[in-house]
């Protein structure tokens, strides 16, 4: 096992597992529940990516974030949302928790019982990251990439330090948005717009 620091600000650390190491599924979900005041995450080389949690001022923006999504989730009716603290298995092996998610209704039920209760084996349709001062950008966006090459229809990397959105989706060239007021979710969240005010 080697340890390695990944960002300037020692927010991140990776623990190189695989091949001394392979850890199970069922094994990575109890490792984290044992180490839930940390954020960690699985690439999909099976690299462990521990995460400090965020700052106050940060997690006050993603709860804005959040809360936004939650009220148009709830109006919408046709899927279902998620905060930080949930964790995906991606198809490509790799667990991630985005800062918000949300995955269509149909695709949610398709899951058993058993599946919903651990890290759910899906990639959500659409993601958002919210970037900290402290947060790699280059990680974020390969993070960002990541998710649209294992199914999402739609990511959002909000960068509150430049003021700048990156729009992700499949099949086109990533956007970026110098200093929008709002973010539209159509055709994906039909009818959602993010009011970025909150968020800045």
């Amino acid at each position: 096992m080697t340890l390695s620091k990944v960002s300037d600000s020692n927010n991140y650390l990776v623990l190189q597992m695989s091949p001394a190491w392979e850890i199970s599924a069922d094994s990575f979900f109890d490792f984290c529940q044992l180490n839930s005041h940390l954020r960690i995450e699985r690439t999909a080389t099976g690299k462990l990516v521990i995460m400090s949690p965020a700052g106050s001022e940060t997690g006050n923006r993603n709860f804005k974030l959040i809360q936004q999504l939650a009220n148009w989730s709830d109006r919408d009716g046709s899927g279902i949302g998620f905060d930080s603290s949930a964790g995906f298995i991606l198809p490509n092996g790799a667990t991630r928790s985005p800062d918000a998610s949300w995955i269509k209704l149909t695709r949610w039920n398709a899951l058993s019982a058993e599946q919903k209760t651990k890290f759910a084996p899906i990639c959500p349709d659409f993601v958002v990251e919210l970037r900290s001062p402290s947060d790699n950008l280059k990680m974020l966006q390969d993070k960002m990439q990541e998710y649209i090459d294992n199914g999402a229809s739609l990511g959002w990397l909000i960068d509150r330090t430049t003021r700048q959105v990156y729009i992700y989706s499949p099949d086109s060239e990533v956007k970026s948005l110098d200093n929008p007021q709002t973010i539209s979710g159509d055709p994906v969240l039909s009818g959602f717009v993010l009011d970025l005010a909150k968020i800045w």
